[in-house]
């Protein structure tokens, strides 16, 4: 079962390549700042300490994998825009889409065990099982993320083998011109394409939500204990775990928007350059930022240190210009 999508649109304006180039790399460019912040502190906690937390290690897998994924995005934007003819070559298509799948899946991935972890650290359950991972979670990640980035790499190699089928066809005149243009097409594989997709997407999807579902649910029960004996004034732990589900409910919304928005994209089911094809590369550019920047406003340690930083950028500023 194939499915031929329309042309892509060669003809866009001027202004709407260079409206949506800015768009992506805006978000882009946030996304690897955030990003690389998240490295920075973590690397700087594990220089010097000589040792590094669970949360910051999978926080260092993420954040890196994001780094890459964005400025893949990035490059695939400008080589498409300047480049469609020598970007829908079988080969070089093939590359990029390999690659982007493979940073991709290593973002959700890492995303899940994040969730995970959260949830066996935060939540409050007396099962026996429950117990014995809250005990043995800090051993069983760094093996847990290496094998990932294997399942990532190995769901993203299968990519490149009959999934896409990108060719050329003849040149035809153009319209009131002596020129001639031809217009790339791109077959899909939708069959092997949702049977990967899944594969790679269905078991971490089903993880994260699973595991910030339960989250919610304890947070939840825990505040309404805390609300059942309050004595009328705001609590601060009260209101933190309210922050936290909150934060967590975005999280899920997130993640399961970019999740859609890649299957989209990835189906080639819009023509290349629609409004709906040029939404979907404009969600999962955000869905990275978005994320990153929501880790740094819920996790303590590294607010405390965006804050620090903001505090030193403005005194140096301040500085220059005196």
């Amino acid at each position: 079962m194939t499915n031929t999508c329309s042309p892509p649109e060669d003809n866009l304006s001027p202004f709407k390549i260079v409206l949506i180039f800015t768009i992506m790399a805006t978000e882009c460019i946030i996304g690897i700042v955030s990003n690389g912040f998240i490295v920075a502190i973590n690397a700087a906690e594990w220089i010097q300490n000589k040792a590094i937390s669970t949360c910051g290690r999978i926080l260092c897998f993420l954040s890196i994998s994001r780094i890459a994924l964005q400025s893949l995005m990035i490059l695939e934007v400008t080589f498409h825009s300047t480049s469609p003819r020598l970007y829908y070559k079988d080969g070089v298509y093939d590359t990029f889409k390999v690659g982007f799948m493979f940073l991709h899946y290593c973002s959700l991935w890492f995303s899940a065990w994040l969730s995970c972890f959260y949830f066996v650290k935060i939540a409050d359950f007396s099962y026996c099982l429950f117990l014995k991972l809250k005990w043995r979670i800090t051993g069983l990640m760094p093996w847990l993320l290496w094998l990932s980035v294997f399942f990532a790499f190995g769901y993203s190699m299968l990519f490149s083998y009959g999934i896409y089928s990108v060719y050329c066809n003849n040149s035809f005149p153009i319209p009131s011109s002596n020129s001639t243009k031809k217009i790339h097409f791109t077959e899909t594989n939708v069959f092997n394409l949702v049977l990967l997709f899944n594969l790679g997407i269905f078991i971490p999807l089903i993880m994260f939500i699973l595991a910030a579902t339960l989250l919610i649910i304890s947070l939840k029960r825990h505040t309404l204990h805390m609300k059942s004996n309050a004595t009328g004034s705001r609590d601060p732990s009260m209101e933190a775990h309210l922050g936290a589900i909150r934060a967590i409910s975005y999280f899920v919304i997130l993640y399961i928007f970019n999740a859609v928005a890649l299957l989209l994209y990835m189906s080639n089911i819009f023509d290349a350059n629609s409004c709906w094809d040029i939404l979907c590369k404009i969600i999962m550019a955000a869905y990275p930022a978005g994320h990153s920047i929501l880790l740094i406003q819920e996790n303590s340690g590294l607010k405390r240190a965006w804050k620090q930083l903001q505090s030193r950028v403005h005194l140096y500023l301040k500085k220059s210009i005196l």
